[in-house]
């Protein structure tokens, strides 16, 4: 069951609601943005808003909007997970096309953390199938990082020359030195940062560093080649048009490409969607660079790698039964 924060059934006649769902690691950002939009909002419109909010897997997310989950806005992983609910009758299509850099709202990229001083001496991704390293991650089926990671691993390999089915035989090596799947990325940290669990955590850059901000300073490495990770934000044209609630649904994703919300969300550890929205050098300057960077088109676009990789009877099938013998 989905919980939504904020849910609240006696709002006064001069009160406008709007529930935004969202992946797990993005509600720290949240957390700051939208007392400021509620405040904008109030400001210019003279009527109080409240945002109601639900956070958990990208999958899991994307599943409780498909049942019912009345989301007006969802901010996901992927663009996979949105163009699932678009298959559903929920949006509109072309959704990707309705705001700036193609609705990408924020970007990551995937880190590599080890545990301080680095005993295990973990250099980078070829170290990751090396036998008795103990990794955790997500679980594909239920978080979007768990495709990222999965993708970075992948594209590694093919990035060090090996062929598909070198690359095959890699990731299936770095999975079986995962003793458990976590449910998504906030999970999976937790694990690593307060239970100690683990020699890796593959997870989003942002989370590590969202870790550091909370005095949790351990090794992370942000190893080259990666993958950009792109979560895109999109309108539930079908809810939004049931609640009759678009104008203010508009103005607060267009609010979230604002260099006062972008900045926020780059406060958090996400990369902007747009570097030009931030003024702050500093702040941009505090993120590794990468010259090897690979988009998910370049590997052949979320549909072909669904069907690939993470499908019913998919290569993360097939590892994980081989994985179960």
């Amino acid at each position: 069951m989905v919980a939504i924060v904020g849910c609240n059934t006696s709002r006064g006649e001069n009160t406008v609601e709007l529930t935004l769902a969202g992946f797990a690691v993005t509600k720290s950002a949240y957390r700051q943005i939208i007392p400021q939009f509620e405040a904008r909002w109030k400001k210019e419109h003279k009527q109080r808003v409240v945002v109601n909010q639900s956070f958990g897997g990208s999958g899991s997310q994307t599943r409780a909007v498909v049942d019912g989950l009345e989301a007006d806005v969802v901010h996901l992983a992927l663009g996979l997970d949105i163009s699932k609910i678009e298959g559903a009758g929920l949006i509109k299509p072309n959704w990707e096309k309705r705001f700036p850099n193609r609705s990408t709202l924020t970007k990551s990229v995937i880190a590599i953390v080890t545990r301080p001083d680095n005993p295990k001496n973990i250099q980078g991704w070829k170290d990751l199938a090396r036998p008795g390293i103990k990794i955790l991650t997500a679980d594909p089926k239920t978080s979007g990082v768990a495709r990222w990671n999965f993708l970075a691993l992948w594209n590694a390999a093919l990035k060090a020359g090996l062929s598909p089915d070198q690359a095959e035989v890699y990731v299936k090596n770095v999975y079986n030195n995962v003793p458990i799947l976590s449910r998504d990325a906030r999970e999976a940290s937790d694990t690593f940062f307060r239970q100690g669990e683990g020699d890796v955590l593959l997870n989003y850059e942002n989370e590590v560093r969202l870790a550091a901000e909370k005095g949790e300073h351990l090794p992370a490495r942000i190893a080259d080649p990666n993958i950009v990770i792109e979560a895109p934000v999109a309108i539930v044209d079908r809810n939004v048009d049931r609640h009759g609630n678009r104008a203010v649904v508009e103005a607060f994703v267009a609010y979230l490409f604002s260099p006062e919300a972008q900045t926020e969300f780059v406060k958090a550890g996400f990369r902007p969607s747009d570097p030009k929205l931030i003024g702050d050098r500093d702040l941009l300057r505090s993120f590794p660079e990468i010259k090897q960077l690979t988009t998910v088109d370049e590997l052949g676009g979320w549909k072909a790698l669904q069907k690939k990789f993470f499908s019913d009877g998919g290569l993360f099938d097939r590892i994980q039964q081989e994985k179960g013998k």
